[in-house]
């Protein structure tokens, strides 16, 4: 059992392991961020071209579906059956937010990176 959680320790210490721990926690904050800016930022003034809220769009395939005027709740008879393309609108936007920041991001950090290597080499030319 002592092998184990020395090789245990070994593998967590490595700097593969420590960095794909560090990449996830960024991960998952960078994409918190992401979806903020596409559900609080960018899908509110969609939603204006669209002058109502891009997750509640449908289609009735059969049946109706009404909205309460009082309540704003959408009232279904039985055997509705709705094509909510909305929440893949949302989906969708969220996807193409997601991807581009990310595209930026990684550019930006090549871009630094490829200065730091010349700026590395000019150092080495000049001693």
């Amino acid at each position: 059992m002592k092998k184990f959680f020395e090789e245990l320790k070994g593998f967590i210490l490595k700097g593969n392991a420590v960095d794909l721990a560090v990449g996830l926690i960024v991960g998952t904050a960078f994409n918190a961020v992401m979806r903020s800016l596409a559900y609080d930022i960018i899908m509110p003034l969609v939603s204006l071209l669209f002058q109502k809220d891009v997750r509640n769009l449908f289609i009735v395939l059969r049946g109706s579906a009404t909205y309460d005027d009082v309540t704003g709740n959408l009232i279904l008879s039985e055997n509705a059956v709705l094509l909510t393309y909305g929440n893949f609108l949302q989906s969708l936007m969220d996807l193409m937010i997601i991807g581009l920041s990310l595209f930026l991001t990684l550019k930006l950090i090549v871009g630094i990176k490829k200065r730091i290597d010349r700026l590395v080499k000019k150092e080495e030319a000049s001693v």
